[in-house]
Parts: structure tokens; C-alpha cells; sequence
């Protein structure tokens, strides 16, 4: 088999939803396509919150090694402070040295085809590019998102950092991977002298056997009181996925006597900002609509999706070209989706292209409540939409594991 190094900070035992599940389908499918991949990641202690809920997803025969580094935020400040290059790229600079240490001792032992990194922590990048510039193994850069914009990231010293990483990237790695089509064509107008191959998609995905065993341990619940549960799973971003005209739109159907908390259940699941919304649930009397829970471990937030009857999804304009990672699974789950997102964007474009129309715009407050409404009284007439089985099935992590495959092939072979 050839073999790839797989160079990923969020990793078992990170406690993340979406965060760890690329990373972890390449140890299980890779070696379907001749490929076999070992792990460099970094030391627990880095993590903020850590789990052992999907430490038994991550196959046995699989080499994990976890370099040594720290959070400067956490391990490395004085009263909570820290000089700013401390923190540059991201808190998490320690694990550079480590990490190439480690890494130059696995491609001693393994002698991997390609080496791989995915950000969004760009130190990740770095240790791939300093790997490959010492060893010379073909190297692919695995973005996911842009890394930088125009205004981000927002440190104007942090961003020329991350504008050399990425164009190290670019000028270094044989193929460069991002998750939209939206991304892509953002950096071919950035990168104009690139052959546009070398600029390649891959979305996020579902993983069909993880959502199986949730199938199976699913306890089937009535629901409560007749009450119809709608459930937005993950980070709720203040600016991203910002839920103010969503919470308008509750606040003003609750007085015109449209909906209840007799009738309707909302749930906003491991928010992230709890304590910048319950404020704004209590002045707007919406805190007995929704409720803010905490946090679970994968699979049962995957059983959440399956049992509840249906699912809320938020994405502002800025990030149009980007999609939810959770929107996949939203899609697998079969449930019907009310989707908060600007129309033109990757995230509409991808929702419409499974079969579901039921959009409305995340700023409008007028559009959402009459959305809402209608999308209510399809679930309750049950015919509201669900995504289609086959286009769904194209996201399995399994069927995208297939492209990387590919990718790492290309890059072997260029």
C-alpha cells in the first residue's frame, strides 16, 4: 500500500462535532483505496474540552502520534496574559517543534507517498510545509475554508502571517483541497498563475456507519405534550449564523398568539454563546420557546437529528461561500430542514441541489416568520421536504474519502 501522513490538530479526544469527523473517515476508508494512513496530532493537554465518546471510532491498526504543545492562552500566559508573537499563528505555535520532531521520526519509520494537513489551525500548515521542504514528499494542503479574506483574520500583523502561509501552500503543494466551489473560485481569482487543477473540491460529509449504530441505539420518544421540537445542532456564531432576526421573528409570532410553547419546541444545541443569547431569549419573552442545551457527545447528537421532527440551519451572507458542515448530516437524517441563509450562497445552492427549497433570508425578520409558519404547517400536514436519498448518499464520507484518494494519487504522480 502506499502511504500518507495525515497531519490534523482536532483529533480524538478533541470533544468538537464536525472538526475531527474529516480527519478521522481518512484512518477508516483510506486503506479501501491502497492507502494507508498514520496520525500526527497534538498532545491532549492542548484541547479545551476533551471526550472519549469517539476515541473507539479511530481504527486500531492506525499509528497516532501526539506531539507535545500547548495553549498560550491557557498553559503559556501570566494572569490571563501573553505576548501577542506567542500566539502566531494561533495558540497552539508550541506544537510546530514537536510536531516536526515527530513527524520526521514517523516518515523515517513509515516513508510516506504524501504528507497532508488541514487547517483551520494554520500551525498544522506549517508543519506540513517544513516536512516537505526537508523531505521532499509531495505534499497536499487541505483548507477546508479561505484562510484569509479581506478582513480576516482581523489582526492585521496575525493576517500577513497567515497570507505567507497560504501562499506557501500554493506555490508548494501539489494539490490544494477546499470543501465549496465558492472557495475555489475564490482563490482562482487570487492565484491567477495556478493551473485551476491543482485547486480542488471536496465537501464535508456524513459517515454512513457512525449514523447506522445511531440508528440502531435510537429510543423512539413521543413527543412531548404534542409539542413539534425543531433543533439547530452546533456553534451559533454572533456574526456567522446570527439568530437576532430568527429570535425577532419568535418574539413577534408569540404576540400575534401564531405560536406557543404548548405547541413548539426550539432547541439550540452547544451554542458556543450561551451567554450572549440567553439575555436576548429572556427580554424578547422566548425562553419558554427556546432552549439553550449543552452540549453531547457525536452520536447522540446524530440521534437528536434523527428523532426530532425538524432541523434549523443558519449561515449569514459573509460566508457564502462556505457551507455548514452540519448541513450533511442534517441531509442523511432525512428530516426536513429550515434553512436561514442568504439564497445565493454555497449553502442555499447546496440545500436546493438535495431537493429542499425551504430558505428564507437570515436578516429578514418578516421572511422568517411567514417561512416559519408555512414550514410548521408542513410538518404538520407531514408533507414537508426532505433531501433526496441518492444526492445525499454522494456526501457519505465513504464516496469522498474515494476523492482523496484520488488527490493523494495525483499528487504522488505528478
Amino acid at each position: 500500500m502506499k502511504k500518507a501522513l495525515l497531519i490534523a490538530y482536532h483529533f480524538p479526544p478533541i470533544r468538537v462535532s464536525s472538526g475531527i469527523q474529516r480527519t478521522l473517515s481518512l484512518t477508516r476508508y483510506l486503506n479501501e483505496h491502497d492507502w494507508q494512513p498514520s496520525v500526527l496530532s497534538i498532545a491532549p493537554r492542548a484541547y479545551e474540552k476533551v471526550s472519549d465518546d469517539q476515541l473507539a471510532d479511530v481504527p486500531a491498526h492506525i499509528e497516532v502520534k501526539r506531539a507535545a504543545g500547548w495553549d498560550t492562552a491557557r498553559h503559556l500566559s501570566i494572569s490571563g496574559r501573553y505576548l501577542r508573537f506567542m500566539a502566531m499563528p494561533d495558540r497552539w505555535i508550541s506544537w510546530l517543534f514537536g510536531g516536526i520532531a515527530y513527524g520526521l521520526s514517523m516518515i523515517r519509520k513509515n516513508k510516506p507517498d504524501v504528507i497532508w494537513s488541514t487547517y483551520p489551525i494554520a500551525t498544522a500548515h506549517l508543519i506540513g510545509l517544513v516536512l516537505h521542504r526537508l523531505t521532499g514528499i509531495p505534499w497536499v494542503a487541505d483548507c477546508r475554508d479561505s484562510m484569509t479574506e479581506e478582513d480576516y483574520p482581523t489582526n492585521p500583523s496575525q493576517r500577513k502571517i497567515y497570507q505567507w502561509i497560504e501562499k506557501q501552500a500554493v506555490k508548494r503543494a501539489s494539490r490544494i483541497i477546499f470543501t465549496t466551489q465558492g472557495t475555489r473560485q475564490m482563490y482562482m481569482t487570487r492565484y491567477p498563475q495556478v493551473e485551476p487543477s491543482r485547486f480542488v473540491v471536496i465537501p464535508n460529509g456524513y459517515d454512513e456507519e457512525i449514523f447506522l449504530a445511531a440508528e440502531q441505539q435510537l429510543v423512539k420518544k413521543s413527543a412531548e405534550g404534542g409539542k413539534l421540537t425543531l433543533v439547530h445542532s452546533g456553534v451559533l456564531y454572533p456574526s456567522e449564523r446570527d439568530p437576532t432576526a430568527f429570535f425577532d421573528a419568535l418574539s413577534e409570532l408569540k404576540q400575534e398568539g401564531k405560536i406557543s410553547a404548548d405547541r413548539l419546541n426550539i432547541v439550540l444545541r452547544a451554542t458556543g454563546h450561551d451567554n450572549i443569547f440567553q439575555p436576548m431569549l429572556k427580554e424578547l419573552s422566548i425562553d419558554d420557546l427556546v432552549s439553550l442545551a449543552p452540549g453531547v457527545a457525536y452520536i447522540e447528537a446524530l440521534q437528536e437529528m434523527l428523532s426530532v421532527d425538524g432541523l434549523l440551519l443558519f449561515q449569514a451572507a459573509n460566508c457564502n461561500h462556505q457551507v455548514p458542515a452540519k448541513l450533511y448530516e442534517y441531509l442523511r437524517s432525512g428530516k426536513p430542514i429550515f434553512s436561514l441563509t442568504d439564497k445565493d450562497g454555497n449553502t442555499a445552492e447546496t440545500i436546493r441541489e438535495s431537493g429542499i427549497d425551504d430558505i428564507v433570508d437570515l436578516t429578514n425578520k418578516d421572511e422568517i416568520k411567514k417561512g416559519l409558519i408555512g414550514f410548521i404547517d408542513q410538518l404538520d400536514k407531514g408533507t414537508a421536504q426532505v433531501a433526496d436519498v441518492d444526492i445525499t448518499a454522494s456526501y457519505s464520507r465513504q464516496a469522498l474519502v474515494a476523492k482523496f484518494a484520488k488527490v493523494f494519487d495525483d499528487g504522488v504522480y505528478l
